[in-house]
């Protein structure tokens, strides 16, 4: 089995809705310009808060994507 090296990226993903989504919206914006995804991690979870009220949820994820020669 030949050596793999990949690159790891941070992304942040936001949603109306849930973290779920936010972290979905990250990986789906991701899949669409770097080819042969392997592993995401949800690094945080966060929310924008306005007047009280929760605006947006954020998720903070680290996508990584093997190397090719």
């Amino acid at each position: 089995m030949p050596e793999s090296v990949y690159k790891v990226i941070e992304l942040v993903g936001t949603s109306t809705d849930s973290w779920e989504k936010a972290a979905s919206a990250a990986v789906n914006k991701a899949s669409k310009t770097l080819r042969d995804l392997r592993i995401a991690e949800v690094a945080q979870l966060d929310l924008q808060i306005e007047d009280g009220k929760v605006r947006a949820y954020r998720a903070k994820v680290k996508v990584s994507f093997k190397y090719e020669d």
